[in-house]
């Protein structure tokens, strides 16, 4: 099997939510099942045939990259970019991260577990001949608050902020990216990814896969206690 596009994972955030855990280790080495969640999600990356990775960390990131070292120990090859003093935001970390990247790559947010097809997502993108592909979730509210109006293949409208009634599916938390998405955007200039979509969408730049699996996630207590009980069955 071909092997993957790389995959820029987004571990460098504050985790207040999980605060008073998260004032000493960061979010990706919280305990799930016995181990650090990157350990989980480091694994289900390599099931799915995907060797590179770069790690975009801030928050305690030094931990993060004590504990993973270049990735050997998972059967991966994984590299590192560092905030530094100001916090870049989504889109300013992936921007930093470009020159590990190459022209097309996976986006996957820190504290996301999505035993999806990978693969067929990339296919996706690939056929799209997009700019971008986001992947999205039939959750109608269910999991979360449902951001994205989809409507036969197609996003047609996405937002966090202004959410309507015709918004029944949510931003599944997987993407894939061309380079090109990023040239306007200066290099140490704060930005959010979120406004990054909202910009191709409108220039009919934004593909999208559905996914049929439900996600994980470890940015809440109750979601740690959701995915500790999928992991272990």
């Amino acid at each position: 099997m071909t092997a993957l596009f790389p995959v820029a994972i987004l571990v460098g955030g504050l985790a207040t939510r999980l605060r008073p855990m998260t004032e000493t280790i960061p979010k990706a080495l919280i305990q799930v099942a016995g181990e650090p969640f990157i350990t989980h999600q480091l694994r289900l990356l390599r099931k799915n045939n995907i060797k590179q990775l770069v790690l975009c960390v801030g928050y305690l990131g030094k931990q993060i990259q004590d504990f993973v070292g270049d990735g050997s120990q998972f059967g991966l090859n994984i590299s590192y970019v560092f905030d530094g003093p100001q916090l870049m935001g989504t889109g300013g970390a992936i921007k930093q991260a470009l020159p590990m990247l190459g022209k097309n790559f996976f986006v996957l947010y820190g504290d996301s577990y999505l035993p999806c097809d990978y693969f067929a997502v990339q296919t996706a993108f690939e056929n799209s001949k997009k700019l971008a592909l986001m992947t999205v979730f039939h959750n109608n509210g269910l999991w979360d608050t449902s951001n994205i109006e989809f409507h036969h293949g197609k996003i047609l409208a996405y937002d966090k902020k202004q959410r309507t009634n015709k918004m029944h599916y949510i931003d599944y938390g997987l993407s894939v990216i061309n380079e090109r998405t990023f040239d306007e955007i200066p290099t140490n200039c704060p930005c959010d990814l979120a406004d990054f979509y909202q910009i191709l969408l409108k220039r009919n730049q934004l593909g999208a896969y559905e996914v049929n699996q439900r996600f994980y996630e470890t940015g809440s207590f109750a979601g740690i206690q959701e995915l500790a009980q999928f992991l272990q069955h």
